[in-house]
């Protein structure tokens, strides 16, 4: 049968019989799934309803009555649901607003209007414009406010808020994201772009009386909002609404909204730790809804969105943040933080002495007495039961007797009857008069209300004249009854009657449209009426801040009574801010097991919410308490930060004594209070941290261990900040707790036991007297012996609990001041000590002693836990006088078992710095490898007559000295200057096991002191000439005899021998070498040292991953070669230079001059041990003791950095591969064309003839003549020689004149006449090399015989500057760049590879761990037997002087360019050694074109700082390898900030020149550059201060902020000098950067603005064109407009940066020369002028002049930055002779910059000038 044919009619049929079919399926499918009906409201609205989940549905019905007729009136989306908690009625997709216009009038604020959508209206009232107002103030703080623009609503005139700076740097964009369409808000986190608060879940609603707004959240982990008892700390998010308005209310745990009133809440995002806050700054009545989205929704019924966004990388910065922003909370007074006694109605002052007398009896640790309002005559304020309390005005004088303070309350309502007898109360008269109180509608008549008292008004505290009033009845009544705290309650503000003893109106105030589920849904309901007035406005607005302004006025009140002292408040009603004067108990709680679990959460709570000063009444103050149900209570309550126990009339008393003197309660109370007072201390300290930096006091295990998710929830136990950690029993009946030990050591405080467990629960026992308590293994808590009183315990002796942590560490601080005092802090009268231990070194630093007790206190006891070992002796140092004593055995005891060493009678005075050591070394960790070489055995290892013994722990090594292997004394010899002795090997041991290297038995060492803060140490043989390094040094002719001038003391153990220095200041031993191992052999040196710390930088040349060197076991060689950087490659210079940094943040510099191969190695004792191949040991040692100091020391003795010529500091282009000078022409043109910023070009090797030295290539011809042209346009040109010269010339005039003046290195004389011939770049005559061949055949058939000049030869010096001046007349140069200097060799060790003599110099007995070690010391340079002669004849081995043939190479070069150019110039060397800076700088090599590259050079370049070789940089963009755009770019901008900024590449790569890619590179790199070339006076300043002082011009951050820790692991930014801090984009991709910002003021260069942040991480923006750069206050820069070239730039007005300090002030100078003359320094010939702001005045002073007329330079523009707000309406310029000359100002009081051009002036530089701004 045939196919059917489909005819056109049946394929269309089947086509639509298919899509009905298709839709069929659909709408069964909506239906199925609940698709929402398309509802057409009553005025025509169809709301677009959306398919979400019904975690996301937000509610458009939030009052009761919910129904499908009243949600579609609203415009609304009706699905029930058989879940009631779930909105069955919500909102749709287009309500709300659009925005219709959207501005950023700068980069980190947005403007947006708004218009109302059209929809119906959920409570009427709907504003039908609003203005949004975005701004980022910081890096951490975004603000956003949503407001009526046509009509003034409510805002909160908070105290604090408006004084808080704003110093944002990143742009708004990057952070915030607007939704037109319906308008939404998306917050973003900058760094990650993770959505936190998202506001398109639902619209914005913006009524009169109702304000919406919904924000979707990124977890579920929300603490805080308030005031309420919330059962958990972690929010519960399955629909739960939390009203807030305060209110007198019972905290039973209901979901009521309570006496606060906190729209606050933290978020933690995830197990990184970051979070964020959100703070909605409004009063209103409100609630908030948390729903399982996670989402939050925000309703309040007045006022104005006024939202804070806060940012932290931390629960703990978030607080910081929020503080930031309210106010930090206060320091209570120290006696306050005793425990404390309260109950309303004693009944009488006789009853409230029997509970004093009763609990003074039982030794009850207790400082505070209470009365409640049962002391006053009728509950009225301001009076007192004269029947009752007859003896009331002398009850203080009974309680100070014995050391303890008395606290009395006010309620703020005012009773209007009379007082007894029909006497008139007076503070209601004077009150009335004053008209200070709230007024009901009509603004006039008195809102009367009913309290305790009866019939009362309500003082009005936001009115000047209440306040005035307060402050008068309050010190009228201090006079009466004398107190010395005071306690404000009922202040929500509470009232018994509803609204008003008539009742209240019915408005839209009493009765809004929407009524927030607070407690009796009725606004007024146990309050004032809403339409009261106050002088903030309706009370409906103002009523949440009624307690708020109470506290404001009562601070004023307090201030007046008690003058200077801080006393105490404490406050019930609280808002934002609120803990800046006052702290908070959580209320009217019960006797009841649930609110003492409950009060957990709360002082969390209000840990968030800034009042650290927090807690419940103690056993509940309503109902009678159980003796089990107060003796927890008692327990968990002695670690309350406000510690008060508390009850209520009508119930038995629970003060401890009641329950009998011999109950286990009172044992149990005295036992934990005695703790409580013996940390008060530490919890002291706590609020010093939570008042200066935001800390919070009682914190949440979540804070502190964040990556661990099982802390999310923990709210049964808390933390005294990071150490302490109190687990209490919580519930009847039981002696067992389940309890969390998070990840840490821990242990138990009461048997000081370390704790198996960690990061699991545990079963913890705890009967009936005991809760849990342990520390935190890393925690040094101070102490103080405890009495019942502050009073007295304040007097008794201080002590420290040091609880080490898994790496033997442990850190601590102290603040102590007088206790009561106010400002303190803020006046520097306290003491700040800094504790710290590590290696078995305990510091306490006094970094503050603005104190002094008056009971001179000491420190006395101190316990250490975690110690396994007793130590066999202890010293102790006082610092500064470096007296050191050995600690009596009887002074200390080790408790084997649990591990604890007891320190007792130490007498260590507080305020002063000390240093407590011992020996507490992990013995493997104190091995010294005694087989460093590879192979090791237990034959072998004995051999050596070392120990063997296996370890499980990574790189200790096996085979290690014993204690007593080395040297032994025999004789001593000590003078005023320094020490002779003579020391013997140790016969017992066998040799050093190298039989090739025989062991020196008799050795000399003598110590130099040879300045205060130099000295020297020389070991060698005094029967042999053993090589010594001729590096000449700079040594005064006359020690230093004084002793007391002396940094230093010096010690010589006798066996082993070892040298120890000490610092005297701090009693640290900086240099310890009395350990085993000490090896004097002929080819084998090996001396260890103890270190000061783990912080060690330095050691060259080889790449380090990071500045601070890793002290695990890494061993880093010295020889220098001819090796591209690369991990543990030995390269091109040789520096055995460190610095190590103190714990105590002193420095010291030791240099081993030594010249042999060698290496170091670190391990973590800490030590470090040098091992050298040959030569003596000769060590240097300066003393700082600041880290520039160190350098300033150091260059003092290898020499000061030269100073380069102006124009080098220009940026320069640099390959090798040109293929003509036509191309270098070319990109002249280019970079002209671009106008890029360029001073020097080069030409590498391919300008050279067949690569020979002096010879010039036929392709490069014309070269000559285009060096001259650009010469002429001020432009400078470096050509680059390498030493070797070819020998295969026929006519080769450098070859034949070096030969003939016998320059070259030969072999001696005994083995052969002949050249040590190798092979380096010149190639035969007439050979065409194929480079496809491998390497070592194109060497082979190739190069030529090389022939390497003796740079130690006076001869060669002569030669070689003969062969530069040849060239120099052909072709004029201005700088010389030397290369190939290590000697490089591309044969190893000849040519044929044979070298002469004694194959141990090759291979020598002990070979360091160099590259290619294995192809010996020869490889790829000279046979170590080449002969080489100084200049006195001596004839010396390479292999002795191979690591100084670079330095050798560079003074003669130097000479020859001076004399040859007759200009300064510079020299560019790559192989270095000590000394060399003062000749020539360096580049870091031939690096490679990789992003690890970038930080690296960082690193380079900042020990290359520390070698005093300030003239440094590397290759821009990599020399190997093709380089990528982003990384070549971010290359660009890092490198504009090197002192020697060339871009170079290598053959066979693309060009990598800032022409050579885009326009938008080319842009990028002239704008950096120009940046570069504006600030070079700057750097060409800092030059000539390492010339003069031998400061360092690229500095490690450390080096300026070495006090700050933080600063002494940073190696991806630096500055130059001490003011500029560059945080370049090191990684790819990156927008954002994170730098630290130290402890200064800083300015962004770019904006000019105030940063305002300090001593904190920040998150940077940075866009591929940007480069952060930051100016520090209190520092002048100056600076040039910049050109093409510095010729030009050079000519330009000097202007001038001034950078203010906090202070106001700011001071730098000016240095300027010719730039390019030789010796202009030495010869005087320069311009230095210093220059000091001032009180508003720029002045400058002449310290120096001599510059000629040609030279000179006129002032330029000034700008002033951080010169304030208040608008600068002139200045005025005073010349030298008084003239004055008035000046053009510009002021810009967003970023606070003032311009000032000076250049009309014409005011020479050289003349001393001032320049004075004004206001008004």
């Amino acid at each position: 049968m045939g196919k059917k044919r489909w005819t056109t009619t049946e394929i269309a049929l089947l086509i639509l019989f298919i899509l009905m079919t298709i839709l069929a399926i659909t709408m069964i499918v909506l239906f199925a799934t609940k698709k929402l009906d398309v509802i057409e409201t009553p005025n025509g609205f169809i709301p677009q309803c959306p398919n979400i989940p019904m975690a996301e549905r937000v509610d458009c019905y939030p009052d009761a009555g919910a129904s499908k007729a009243g949600c579609e009136q609203r415009g609304c989306c009706w699905s029930p649901l058989d879940e009631r908690n779930v909105p069955w009625c919500f909102f749709p997709n287009n309500h709300g607003y659009t925005v219709h216009s959207l501005q950023t009038p700068k980069p980190t604020v947005f403007n947006a209007e708004m218009k109302r959508m059209a929809s119906p209206s959920l409570f009427g009232g709907d504003i039908q414009e609003l203005t949004l107002h975005a701004e980022m103030q910081t890096n951490n703080r975004l603000h956003f406010k949503i407001y009526d623009p046509k009509s003034q609503r409510f805002e909160v005139p908070h105290e604090h808020i408006p004084k808080v700076s704003n110093s944002a740097s990143s742009p708004i964009s990057d952070t915030l994201e607007i939704r037109n369409n319906p308008f939404g808000l998306i917050v973003r986190r900058k760094e990650n772009k993770k959505v936190l608060f998202d506001t398109t879940v639902a619209p914005l609603v913006f009524a009169d009386q109702y304000l919406q707004l919904s924000a979707k959240l990124p977890s579920h982990n929300i603490y805080g909002l308030g005031e309420h008892v919330h059962q958990r700390y972690r929010h519960d998010t399955n629909w739960r609404t939390w009203p807030i308005f305060t209110r007198d209310a019972f905290p039973n745990g209901g979901t009521h909204n309570l006496y606060g009133h906190y729209p606050f809440f933290l978020c933690l995002e995830d197990e990184s730790g970051k979070s964020f806050g959100v703070f909605l700054l409004n009063s209103n009545a409100m609630e908030v809804t948390l729903q399982p989205a996670p989402a939050v929704t925000y309703r309040t019924i007045g006022g104005i969105l006024d939202f804070y966004i806060l940012f932290g990388d931390t629960p703990e910065d978030v607080v910081h943040e929020f503080l930031e922003l309210t106010g930090m909370p206060v320091i209570p007074a120290y006696w306050s933080l005793g425990f404390q006694l309260s109950r309303w109605n004693y009944g009488s002052l006789e009853e409230v002495k029997t509970t004093v007398e009763r609990n003074r009896a039982i030794d009850l640790p207790y400082d505070i007495q209470y009365t409640d309002i049962d002391y006053m005559e009728d509950k009225k304020d301001f009076t007192y039961d004269k029947v009752k309390f007859a003896g009331l005005p002398g009850f203080a004088d009974y309680l100070h007797e014995k050391g303890q303070k008395y606290i009395l309350i006010l309620d703020p309502a005012v009773a209007t009857s009379k007082r007894v007898g029909g006497a008139p109360y007076e503070a209601y008269d004077r009150g009335t008069a004053k008209s200070a109180w709230v007024f009901e509608s009509d603004g006039k008549t008195p809102l009367v209300g009913e309290v305790w008292p009866g019939e009362t008004v309500f003082p009005d505290y936001t009115s000047p004249n209440c306040i005035e009033w307060w402050i008068d009845e309050y010190e009228r009544f201090s006079k009466e009854i004398k107190h010395d705290a005071l306690w404000i309650d009922m202040n929500e503000v509470s009232n018994f009657l509803k609204g008003s003893n008539k009742g209240c109106a019915d408005n839209n105030l009493n009765y809004p449209p929407f009524t927030p589920k607070i407690l009796d849904e009725v606004m007024y309901s146990k309050t004032l009426c809403m339409d009261a007035k106050q002088e903030w406005g309706n009370h409906y607005d103002v009523h949440s801040l009624y307690g708020y302004s109470m506290v404001l006025a009562t601070e004023q009140a307090l201030k007046r009574v008690f003058g200077s002292n801080r006393t105490l408040m404490l406050t019930r009603s609280s808002f934002p801010g609120v803990g800046k004067y006052s702290g908070h108990w959580l209320g009217d709680n019960g006797a009841n097991w649930n609110d003492i679990k409950w009060a957990i959460p709360g002082m969390l709570e209000f840990g968030l919410f800034g009042i650290p000063y927090i807690g419940a009444d103690i056993c509940g103050f309503f109902d009678d308490s159980s003796e089990e149900l107060c003796r927890r209570w008692m327990q968990v309550g002695a670690f309350y930060p406000f510690s008060r126990n508390h009850n209520a009339e009508g119930y038995k008393p629970q003060d401890p004594a009641f329950y009998g003197a011999n109950s286990v309660l009172v044992s149990s109370s005295r036992h934990y209070l005695k703790i409580r007072y013996t940390l008060l201390p530490y919890l002291y300290t706590l609020f010093y941290k939570a008042h200066t930096s935001g800390e919070t006091v009682v914190r949440p295990l979540v804070h502190e261990f964040y990556s661990d998710s099982t802390t999310w929830d923990v709210d049964r136990q808390f933390l005294w900040g990071k150490h302490l950690l109190i687990t209490p029993v919580l519930d009847p009946g039981v002696d067992r707790v389940s309890a969390y030990i998070p990840d840490a050591v821990w242990y138990d405080y009461e048997t000081m036991e370390r704790v198996g467990s960690r990061k699991t629960h545990v079963e913890m026992h705890l009967p009936a007297d005991k809760l849990g308590l342990h520390i935190r293994g890393g925690a040094i808590l101070p102490t103080q012996e405890p009495e019942v009183t502050t009073t007295y315990s304040r007097r008794n002796p201080m002590g420290l609990i040091v609880a080490l942590d898994d790496n033997n560490q442990a850190a601590g601080e102290l603040f102590w001041d007088d206790g009561d005092s106010r400002d303190t802090v803020e006046n520097g009268n306290y003491i700040h000590y800094q504790f710290s231990f590590t290696n078995g070194s305990l510091d306490l630093q006094a970094t503050k002693a603005g104190y002094r007790d008056p009971n001179n206190l000491k420190f006395e006891n101190i316990t250490i836990m975690g110690v396994p070992s007793p130590p066999a002796s202890i010293s102790l140092t006082h610092i500064p006088s470096g007296s050191i004593t050995q600690l009596p055995n009887s002074t200390f005891y080790h408790d084997e078992v649990k591990q604890v060493l007891f320190l007792s009678n130490l007498d260590l005075t507080l305020g002063e710095s000390y240093r407590v050591e011992w020996e507490m070394i992990n013995e493997e960790l104190a091995r010294f490898d005694c087989y460093p070489e590879e192979g090791a055995d237990e034959a072998k290892c004995k051999a050596r007559g070392c120990l063997w013994k296996e370890s499980n722990i990574d790189k200790i090594p096996w085979c290690y000295y014993p204690s007593d292997y080395g040297y032994t004394v025999t004789t001593t010899s000590e003078t005023s200057t320094g020490m002779t002795l003579d020391i013997t090997r140790n016969m017992k041991y066998r040799s050093s096991g190298r039989p090739d290297s025989p062991d020196v038995n008799n050795l000399r060492v003598q110590i130099w002191y040879h300045t205060s803060d130099m000295l020297r140490f020389k070991i060698w043989d005094p029967t042999i000439d053993r090589f010594e390094v001729p590096v000449p040094l700079s040594l005064p002719s006359t020690p230093e005899a004084d002793e007391n001038k002396r940094l230093y003391k010096v010690s010589v153990t006798q066996n082993p021998f070892g040298i120890q220095v000490v610092r005297k200041s701090t009693g640290t031993k900086i240099w310890d070498s009395a350990v085993p191992g000490f090896t004097f052999s002929d080819m084998f040196i090996q001396v260890s040292t103890r270190l000061s710390s783990n912080f060690v930088y330095g050691f060259g040349e080889t790449e380090h991953t990071t500045y601070k060197h890793d002290l695990n076991y890494h061993t880093w060689g010295m020889f220098s070669k001819d090796q591209p950087p690369g991990y543990k490659m030995n390269c091109y210079g040789v520096h055995p230079f460190y610095m190590g940094l103190e714990n105590t943040a002193d420095a010291h510099g030791v240099l081993l001059l030594n010249s042999n191969a060698m290496d170091v190695t670190f391990q973590p004792t800490p030590a470090l041990t040098y091992r050298t191949v040959g030569g003596i040991l000769d060590f240097y040692m300066v003393l700082g003791p600041t880290p520039e100091m160190v350098v300033q020391e150091y260059t003092t003795l290898i020499g000061r950095p030269v100073l380069p010529a102006y124009w080098s500091l220009g940026f320069q282009l640099c390959r090798y591969g040109y293929v003509n000078d036509s191309e270098i022409a070319e990109l002249y043109s280019d970079m002209k064309a671009a106008g890029i910023p360029y001073d020097v070009q080069y030409a590498d090797i391919d300008y050279m003839e067949r690569q020979l030295d002096f010879v010039l290539d036929s392709q490069f011809q014309a070269l000559p003549s285009l060096v001259d042209k650009m010469r002429g346009e001020g432009m400078r040109f470096i050509f680059i020689l390498d030493p070797a010269i070819s020998g295969n010339e026929t006519v080769y005039p450098a070859f034949s004149r070096g030969k003939d003046a016998d320059v070259f290195i030969k072999w001696p004389s005994n083995m052969s006449n002949e050249i040590v011939w190798g092979k380096v770049w010149p190639d035969l005559p007439g050979v065409i090399v194929d480079e496809s061949l491998d390497w070592d055949t194109q060497v082979e058939i190739y190069r030529a015989y090389a022939a390497f000049p003796d740079f130690f030869r006076p001869q060669t010096a002569i030669w070689w500057k003969q062969e530069i001046k040849d060239f120099y007349d052909m072709m004029k140069f201005d700088g010389l760049w030397i290369d190939m200097n290590e000697p490089a060799s591309f044969v190893h060790g000849t040519v044929g590879g044979n070298c002469l003599g004694d194959p141990l110099l090759e291979f020598p007995p002990y070979m360091p761990p160099l590259e290619s070690k294995h192809m010996g010391l020869k490889h790829k340079t000279l046979c170590m037997n080449s002969e080489q002669i100084f200049s006195n004849g001596k004839k010396v081995r390479h292999y002795d002087v191979h690591n100084l043939y670079g330095w050798s190479h560079t003074k003669p070069t130097f000479d020859a360019l001076l004399e040859v150019t007759g200009k300064r110039g510079i020299v560019v060397t790559r192989s270095t050694y000590p000394s060399s800076g003062k000749w020539a700088g360096h580049w870091l090599g031939d690096n490679y074109a990789s992003w690890d590259q970038l930080y690296k050079s960082i690193i380079g370049m900042m020990e290359f700082s520390l070698f005093g070789i300030s003239y440094t940089g590397a290759d821009i963009c990599g020399f190997f390898n093709k380089a990528e755009y982003e990384m070549c770019l971010r290359w660009m901008q890092l490198g504009a900030f090197y002192p020697y900024s060339r871009n170079h590449n290598g053959k066979g790569n693309p060009r990598q020149d800032p022409v050579a890619w885009d326009n938008r590179f080319a842009e990028a790199s002239r704008d950096v550059l120009n940046i570069r070339y504006t600030l070079l006076p700057y750097l060409y300043l800092l030059m000539f201060e390492a010339h003069t002082k031998g400061s360092t011009v690229i500095r490690p951050v450390l080096h300026e902020f070495v006090k700050d820790k933080a600063t002494w692991v940073i190696h991806k930014q630096f500055l130059w000098g001490p003011a500029l801090l560059i945080t370049p984009a090191l990684d790819p991709g990156v927008t954002v950067v994170e730098g630290y910002l130290p402890d200064a003021r800083w300015y962004d260069y770019h904006t000019a603005k105030d940063v305002g942040k300090r001593a904190t991480k920040l998150s940077m923006e940075t866009p591929l064109e940007h480069i952060n750069l930051h100016v520090r206050g209190g520092y002048i820069l100056p600076w040039q407009k910049p050109e093409n070239n510095t010729f030009y730039s050079r000519k330009n007005p000097m202007g001038l940066i001034v950078a203010l300090s906090d202070s106001g002030t700011a001071q730098g100078s000016v240095f300027w020369d010719d730039g390019e003359g030789i010796d202009t320094v030495g010869k005087k010939e320069y311009l230095l002028a210093s220059l000091k702001a001032e009180g508003k005045t720029l002045s400058s002073q002449i310290d120096h002049n001599a510059l000629v007329a040609a030279d000179h330079l006129n002032l330029g523009v000034v700008r002033v930055w951080g010169a304030g707000t208040v608008k600068i309406t002139g200045a005025t310029l005073t010349d030298k002779d008084g003239g004055t000359h008035s000046l053009n100002v510009v002021h810009d009081t967003n970023t606070e910059e003032l311009t000032i051009d000076a250049t009309s002036k014409a005011v020479p530089l050289h003349h001393t000038f001032s320049i004075t701004w004004k206001t008004g």
